[in-house]
C-alpha cells in the first residue's frame, strides 16, 4: 500500500499533472468566454441577418396526453450551443497545429556540436604538427 502511495505522490507532483490541471482551468475560462462571444454577441447579429431571433426559437410539439405539458424542442439554444463548440474546437485545433508547427521547428534544428574532448584538442595539435613537417 505504502509503495502505491508513494507512485500516486510521485505522479500527482509531476510537472505534467500541474500543466494539465492549469490547461483544464484556461479551458474552462475560454468556454465560459467563447459561449459569452457566442451569446450576447454572435447570435443577435446572426439573428439580425436572417431576422429570427435564435434566443426564443423553438418547436412547441403536440402534446400526448390531454393535461400534460407541451414538449419542447429549443433549437435556438442547441445552436448557440454548436457555434460555441464550433469555435472552441477550432480555436483547440490551431493551438495544437501551431503547437505541432513549433515542435517540429525545434527537432529539424540542428544540434550543437558538442565541445572537442581534451583528447580530441591533443590529437589535432598533433595532426597538425605532423602536416607542417610533410611540408
Amino acid at each position: 500500500m505504502r509503495k502505491f502511495i508513494a507512485e500516486f505522490k510521485e505522479f500527482a507532483i509531476k510537472g505534467n499533472m500541474l500543466d494539465m490541471a492549469v490547461g483544464i482551468i484556461i479551458g474552462g475560462a475560454f468556454t465560459a468566454l467563447v459561449t459569452s462571444l457566442v451569446t450576447n454577441i454572435a447570435t443577435p447579429l446572426i439573428g439580425i441577418l436572417i431576422g429570427i431571433d435564435l434566443h426564443t426559437l423553438e418547436i412547441i410539439l403536440p402534446r400526448p396526453y390531454g393535461n400534460a405539458p407541451p414538449s419542447v424542442l429549443t433549437i435556438g439554444v442547441f445552436l448557440n450551443n454548436l457555434i460555441s463548440f464550433v469555435l472552441v474546437a477550432f480555436t483547440v485545433f490551431l493551438f495544437v497545429k501551431a503547437l505541432n508547427r513549433f515542435r517540429k521547428k525545434h527537432e529539424d534544428a540542428p544540434a550543437p556540436s558538442p565541445e572537442p574532448t581534451r583528447e580530441e584538442i591533443l590529437l589535432a595539435e598533433i595532426r597538425d604538427i605532423l602536416k607542417e613537417k610533410k611540408n
